[in-house]
């Protein structure tokens, strides 16, 4: 399955069956190497909440795994990013760029790897993201990001998604390893992209962005 340039899709984080968060992102390309897709600032999303509105980081990993949860919906009010998915691999890069939309830093954000799904009128990928995430500045200097997190809700095997710690921390070393060498995509591949003018926001998320998870 490849997805069109051009063609909204919906980028989906699923935790146990359920969506954690959607955010529709443009198609920039998708070939042997992978899935490139583009998310502006702006940009309509939903995220997992506990019934009283609190986010998962807002709550101790103890507590929100004995909550109630809905899909709130909002606006991404981050910076753009680029997202590249590459194919078959246990985590994606992100471009993060600063207010100017000058490229600031990669972010490595290590998960399972996305299945596609596409029923016509709206598409998208899901994945499960595994909460370990590297940071990777312009130098190619590093540093792990969430580990706290990550180790926090490693101490409820019974309920959190991420079942193999080793192999999580293995494919984040063996992101670094490439970064450090300053090989693909660190060699500064889509570091000056910018997006179509003709890339307008949606005003609102597509119907069907909250299909059934794939994944």
């Amino acid at each position: 399955m490849r997805f069109t340039p051009g063609r909204l899709i919906m980028h989906r984080n699923v935790r146990h069956g359920r969506i954690g968060w959607v955010r529709p992102a443009r198609v920039v390309s998708d070939d042997e190497r992978g899935l490139l897709l583009w998310v502006a600032r702006g940009t309509p999303v939903a995220h997992e909440v506990t019934a009283a509105g609190l986010g998962m980081r807002a709550v101790p990993f103890a507590e929100w795994i004995t909550s109630s949860y809905r899909l709130a919906r909002g606006r991404w009010n981050g910076p753009p990013v680029l997202k590249f998915l590459p194919v078959d691999a246990a985590h994606s890069v992100w471009w993060f760029a600063d207010e100017r939309g000058r490229f600031q830093n990669w972010y490595v954000n290590l998960e399972e790897p996305g299945v596609r799904w596409d029923d016509g009128p709206v598409a998208g990928v899901d994945m499960v993201d595994q909460d370990l995430d590297v940071v990777v500045r312009p130098d190619l200097t590093w540093e792990w990001k969430d580990e706290g997190e990550f180790v926090e809700r490693l101490a409820f095997p019974g309920h959190y998604w991420v079942t193999d710690e080793k192999a999580v921390r293995a494919e984040g070393e063996r992101v670094i390893r490439l970064a450090e060498s300053g090989a693909f995509p660190f060699d500064g591949t889509w570091c000056d992209f910018t997006p179509p003018a003709e890339w307008d926001v949606p005003d609102e998320l597509p119907p069907g962005w909250d299909r059934p998870p794939v994944r």
